[in-house]
């Protein structure tokens, strides 16, 4: 059954910082029993920090999960794809599936304390949002100029969302202009996964959009994203998520207005 979702507010990057940032989320929740919210993650690594925890996540094959409880907020940082090795220092193949503590990653150890203090506040104030979100960026910047490698895989990841006909590996690595083993090489190296991964994620995302939107039967999805059949795109979700198309959906949180 779906349930309630906390509000969250989403913050674009400053334009100095896109080929870092694809975006910032601030849930706040305030909970009468534990709520597990279940995504699929995009190609992308994450930094995150609570009034609880901060972390750096890597990518998730599967579908990852996250148990909220009690009162609480956390300011995430959607990074680009090119970002994660940046930050982490290495390739982002070493915390698939896993996640490090922040302050591993921090030569300035008050980049928590300060983003804390300003949610301290108020983690509902807009105001308290945008100072903490003024902290993680002065670090971010740190990172800058990205290198070429980054930028091209940024181009990569956005290329296949506007191209849902792409299938293939090839062709991802035509567009790169790169052989399939350097391709292979580049996306493990800043995504951590394969190129392989990387096109099956895009399709369960256009699916998952297609159908909380109401757009066909999940035959007529599974056709559209370029599946034999509605077996073979429900096998590959459930490989993936543990669950049916339909139950995925059926468990998705529902999100509150301010959300």
């Amino acid at each position: 059954m779906s349930r309630p979702s906390p509000p969250i507010h989403r913050y674009a990057p400053s334009e100095h910082l896109v080929d870092l940032v694809d975006r910032y989320w601030i849930p706040v929740w305030s909970l009468t029993e534990p709520s597990t919210q279940s995504t699929l993650q995009h190609p992308v690594c994450l930094v995150v920090v609570s009034n609880t925890y901060a972390r750096f996540h890597g990518v998730s094959r599967g579908r990852s999960s996250v148990t909220l409880e009690g009162d609480g907020w956390a300011v995430g940082t959607m990074l680009s794809p090119a970002a994660g090795r940046l930050l982490l220092g290495r390739s982002v193949a070493e915390v698939t599936d896993t996640w490090v503590e922040l302050a591993d990653l921090l030569l300035d150890a008050t980049l928590v304390d300060d983003v804390r203090a300003a949610m301290h506040r108020d983690p509902h104030d807009p105001a308290a949002h945008l100072a903490a979100i003024a902290h993680l960026e002065s670090w971010l910047a740190t990172h800058l100029p990205v290198d070429a490698s980054g930028l091209l895989v940024n181009h990569l990841v956005s290329w296949l969302a506007d191209h849902p006909e792409v299938t293939r590996v090839d062709e991802v690595a035509r567009e790169a202009g790169l052989s399939e083993r350097s391709l292979q090489r580049l996306v493990e190296q800043r995504i951590g996964l394969s190129p392989k991964w990387l096109i099956q994620r895009r399709r369960l995302h256009d699916a998952v959009e297609a159908l909380k939107a109401g757009r066909g039967t999940l035959a007529q999805v599974a056709a559209d994203l370029g599946y034999a059949d509605q077996a073979h795109f429900t096998h590959d979700f459930r490989s993936v998520t543990g669950m049916t198309p339909g139950d995925y959906l059926g468990d998705q949180p529902v999100r509150s207005p301010r959300g």
